[in-house]
């Protein structure tokens, strides 16, 4: 059983997106080392979600704590040990590969490792070229190199694989099987198998209110009229 006073937890959450349930009564509870996969065709509310668990959102109703506390008590310590890589690349062109690492790591505490980073997502021979030049696959491992350049024991990761070919997918892999071993939580939204050992795994379609709830005539309960 996870400790919900070790890891990283949620309980009742709830996601409106346009006035629309996006999801309802989720709960989950990684402890360290741990990984949870977030999967559901799109639209299913993957990305919202992993949103909500950065502090990005707040959700219409439950609540997400971070080793017994909620984050919203202390966004900025929660930030401090969390990062997250949503689907757009945070990068900068007119940097070079190098300088945007140096630019995200200064906005974090703690020791960084550049060229460590860079050498995992095999960038190292890029590092003084203009972020522009690179090609998308090169410039979401650079995305990706943020999260080995500063220490934090929360990755949040959306769709992560985009854009990268398999060699890529697999350093990836072992990051992410190292990043456990040290007692890290991963927390990954994907379309595809990630192969992530012994990860949980939450459907986020299964999490969905009945469609008549949505549209249906809220005075009768009754499904609403084919407007076709």
């Amino acid at each position: 059983m996870v400790s919900h006073m070790d890891g990283f937890s949620g309980t009742g959450l709830a996601c409106v997106r346009s006035n629309r349930i996006v999801f309802a009564g989720l709960d989950f509870a990684v402890s360290p080392g741990g990984a949870l996969v977030l999967s559901g065709p799109n639209g299913s509310g993957k990305s919202s979600l992993l949103r909500l668990m950065a502090g990005i959102a707040r959700p219409a109703a439950g609540n997400i704590s971070w080793q017994g506390t909620p984050i919203s008590e202390d966004p900025e310590m929660f930030f401090a040990r969390m990062h997250y890589v949503g689907h757009r690349d945070a990068v900068k062109p007119a940097l070079t590969v190098r300088e945007n690492l140096s630019f995200h790591a200064a906005l974090r505490p703690g020791p960084t490792d550049i060229n460590a980073a860079l050498d995992r997502v095999d960038l190292a021979a890029l590092a003084d070229l203009p972020a522009r030049m690179l090609s998308a696959g090169q410039t979401r491992r650079l995305t990706l190199a943020r999260i080995l350049a500063t220490p934090a024991p929360l990755w949040l990761l959306d769709e992560p694989t985009i854009a990268l070919d398999y060699r890529a997918v697999d350093r990836l892999r072992g990051a992410i099987d190292d990043h456990r071993a040290g007692g890290g939580i991963i927390v990954a939204s994907t379309n595809v198998p990630l192969g992530i050992d012994d990860a949980t795994t939450i459907d986020l379609a299964a999490h969905a209110p009945e469609i008549d709830a949505l549209w249906g005539d809220e005075s009768t309960g009754e499904p609403a009229e084919d407007v076709r």
